[in-house]
């Protein structure tokens, strides 16, 4: 008796997100097409257009859909440990994460290509990059009062620092293959912050 192979069975709107994200994550948005795409999932340019009419709409769902999972994974955070410095070790490893799977932070890359990208796409860019901001603000401002964190600066200007260190860390790691340079960036990110 033959078995038949493992169908996929998820939407193909997922399926075309999920090939789409991994391409920008290690090529970069201008650096795939939907040949690519539709090579991969055996299906027709035609069937990717009924989807996502351009790239710029099918770029808008990766950066609402990667957005919506950080959020998600920042939301475990909060509520899964106690205090402002664990909440930023578990930062950092979101991090770690993406490139321990040989990609790079999606948005990173796209920030990397901000002048390329149609103007819906870089709206939701900064949109990211603005809630990761916020958040980390929020993070420094509950280790100003539980006295974990300590730093010298606004609490605006930290949070830009930390997630532009960790998406710097991630660039230079890269090329190196090594994430242990990602790790040792963050690690001194990390001790600079406890008090």
């Amino acid at each position: 008796m033959t078995v038949a192979p493992h169908k996929d069975e998820r939407p193909t709107a997922e399926r075309i997100l999920d090939i789409a994200e991994r391409l920008v994550q290690t090529r970069g948005f201008t650096n795939f097409s939907y040949a690519d795409i539709a090579s991969e999932l055996r299906i027709t340019k035609a069937s990717l257009h009924y989807h996502f009419p351009g790239k710029a709409e099918l770029g808008l769902a990766l950066i609402t859909r990667y957005g919506e999972r950080f959020a998600q994974a920042l939301s475990r955070i909060d509520s899964a440990l106690p205090d402002a410095p664990a909440k930023l070790e578990a930062y950092t490893g979101l991090y770690a994460d993406v490139l321990e799977g040989k990609r790079m932070c999606m948005c990173g890359v796209l920030a990397a290509e901000y002048e390329t990208l149609p103007e819906s796409m870089r709206a939701a860019v900064l949109r990211f990059f603005d809630d990761n901001q916020t958040w980390l603000t929020h993070v420094l401002a509950e280790g100003e009062k539980e006295g974990t964190l300590a730093f010298s600066g606004s609490r605006d200007d930290v949070a830009q620092t930390i997630l532009g260190t960790l998406e710097g860390a991630m660039l230079v790691a890269r090329p190196y293959g090594d994430l242990t340079r990602f790790t040792a960036t963050a690690r001194q990110l990390l001790l600079s912050l406890t008090s």
